[in-house]
């Protein structure tokens, strides 16, 4: 019996970084039509948002992208034509950062941007993943993707770092995770524990009531 073989660290690495995305884009557009959430969680999950998009889609355009284009043509063009889809999430990321969330603020605006947001990324993914997965398993060795990797995190945006872990934790599986940890700077490890719990306490405070759950064992 043929057992089929492992995936690609870059396609575990990618699917649970995609779909920490989804998880947090729905979080927030959920959580910003209720009055009752926490406008300082709300803010810190907004702004890790607004940051980690950008780096995210700008590490593709300007690094990964143009490795896959060179080994894989076909692709590449696709690819290519789905940056025009990064930067309308780019304009919908300006107005959502911009969106007030204070607690005696109108958040009618940050619902709608974070609606926006939401849809663009969910949609741009459904798009991107056919085209991305194989690309990367035909073409992106594990040495090479680790480089890559290490080289993204290097060059995140510190803010909210501790709701990467969290979202991570909250939807990710053993190995997903095994995958990602592997690539964090040894100066990291340290924090981890105290990362967690201040991702915990944030996600937990802008789930609803009726759903409220432990994010992170």
């Amino acid at each position: 019996m043929s057992t089929n073989p492992p995936e690609s660290a870059g396609i575990v690495e990618t699917r649970l970084l995609h779909k920490m995305h989804r998880a947090a884009t729905s979080l927030l557009a959920d959580a910003a039509q209720r009055d009752s959430a926490p406008s300082a969680a709300l803010a810190e999950l907004r702004d890790f948002l607004v940051a980690a998009l950008r780096h995210h889609h700008e590490s593709e355009d300007d690094v990964l992208w143009p490795q896959l284009i060179a080994a894989d043509p076909v692709a590449g063009a696709v690819l290519s034509e789905l940056s025009t889809e990064h930067e309308a999430l780019d304009a919908a990321l300006d107005a959502l950062a911009v969106a007030p969330v204070q607690d005696d603020a109108d958040r009618a605006a940050v619902a709608a941007a974070a609606a926006s947001v939401r849809d663009l990324v969910h949609q741009h993914l459904e798009h991107e993943e056919p085209v991305l997965f194989p690309a990367l398993a035909a073409h992106m060795s594990d040495e090479a993707w680790a480089e890559f990797s290490r080289a993204v995190i290097a060059s995140a945006p510190p803010v909210g770092a501790h709701l990467n872990l969290g979202f991570f934790e909250q939807v990710g599986t053993p190995a997903e995770l095994a995958v990602v940890t592997a690539n964090l700077p040894q100066a990291v490890l340290p924090l981890v524990p105290a990362m967690r719990e201040q991702a915990k306490a944030t996600l937990n405070s802008l789930h609803t009531t009726d759903n409220a759950r432990t994010v992170i064992a």
